[in-house]
Formats: C-alpha cells, structure tokens, sequence
C-alpha cells in the first residue's frame, strides 16, 4: 500500500541546522520505498523532508504539502512557503494550527525529526488520533523529550511509540507497524472490483 507518512519537525531554529540531514534522510527513505511524504509544505526540517523525497532518482513514492495559505499566491507571497519540491499541495486556508491537525488526521503515521511546539501539537493529535507515531532520536528538540515526556505524561498508544536512531531503519519499522495495522485489508484498485466484492461475486 502507498501509506501516506508525515515528517513532522521544526520550520527554524536549533534543531534545523543539528538535524537537516536526518530530515532529507527520512524524506528519501520513505519516497524510495514508494510511499507517499506527508508534510507542512513549510521551510526546515519539512523542507528539507521533501527536498530528500525529490532526490530519488527513477519511479518513487509523492511528496504532498498541506499549505496554511488558501491559495498558491497567498502560499508563496504571504507565508512565503517552497513549492518547488512537492508534487502535489493542498491549500488547507486553515492558517498553521488547523493545517496541522489537517495534516495529521490526513497521514497513517507520523514521524517526529527535531521539533518545536508545532510539532509538539502535531504528535499530540497523531496519539490522540490513534495514528502509527515514529520518533527519530538524536535529532534534538522535541524528538528527545518525548520518552520523558510520555514517561510522565499519560498518552494513548505511548507504549506503541516507534524509537530509533537511524532515519532508514525508523521508516522501516514505521512501515512494518503499518502493514501489520492494516493486515486484512482489501484493496480494490477499480470500481468493478469493489462492485464484486460488496455483491459477493469478487
């Protein structure tokens, strides 16, 4: 299945310049196995999420930003967003704090690289969501406080939180809880098949 797999960290500060490549790793890894990259469609970490994801050369998975802005002109003249590595944005009109909830609820898992309070809110509505969350550690900011945090802090699925070190090995183990969350799933790729399915004939 191509799951859609949100990066979520922070748009400046420490953690941007400690963890830029963490975050590129992250988007190329989760392009490379043909997922779809989920994102803020904002500067830093995101950013440098989905210039990774862009990087793969040959057949690879989307990259999709879900904008604040209402529009491509406010996007680029007002919030002064990239578009260049997406292939696809969604202009939520929801400025920063309904884009994130839009953003998460919109993903089957989430990834925490670094992070500030955005990402703070985006991984409390990924648990309370009951989304598939990785944390990428030792990439600073948020992303080290959370086993802390969640250590004092009662959360749904907090045991079920995905820790690694390792950009690669984390989407790997992200994608592995996906598969065995939607084991039984069927996917029809065309109506007919759906028709067939739900008459008994499929």
């Amino acid at each position: 299945m191509r799951y859609q797999i949100c990066v979520s960290g922070a748009a400046s500060g420490n953690t941007v310049q400690a963890a830029h490549q963490l975050a590129f790793d992250l988007g190329k890894a989760i392009t490379s196995r043909g997922k779809t990259l989920m994102t803020g469609a904002t500067v830093g970490l995101p950013w440098y999420a989905a210039k990774g994801a862009f990087s793969v050369e040959g057949k690879r998975g989307m990259s999709v930003g879900f904008s604040p802005a209402t529009s491509f002109r406010e996007h680029v003249t007002v919030y002064k967003l990239p578009t260049v590595e997406f292939d696809y944005i969604n202009f939520t009109s929801m400025e920063y704090v309904g884009r994130d909830v839009h953003l998460v609820r919109s993903s089957d898992a989430v990834i925490t690289v670094g992070g500030r309070m955005g990402s703070l809110h985006e991984f409390a509505t990924a648990l309370e969501s009951k989304k598939v969350c990785g944390v990428l550690l030792g990439s600073g900011g948020l992303a080290d406080y959370i086993p802390t945090l969640l250590k004092n802090i009662e959360a749904p699925g907090a045991n079920e939180v995905i820790y690694d070190t390792d950009p690669d090995r984390l989407v790997e183990k992200v994608i592995e809880a996906l598969d065995k969350k939607y084991t039984g799933f069927e996917y029809y790729p065309d109506d007919r098949h759906i028709s067939d399915h739900r008459s008994g004939r499929g």
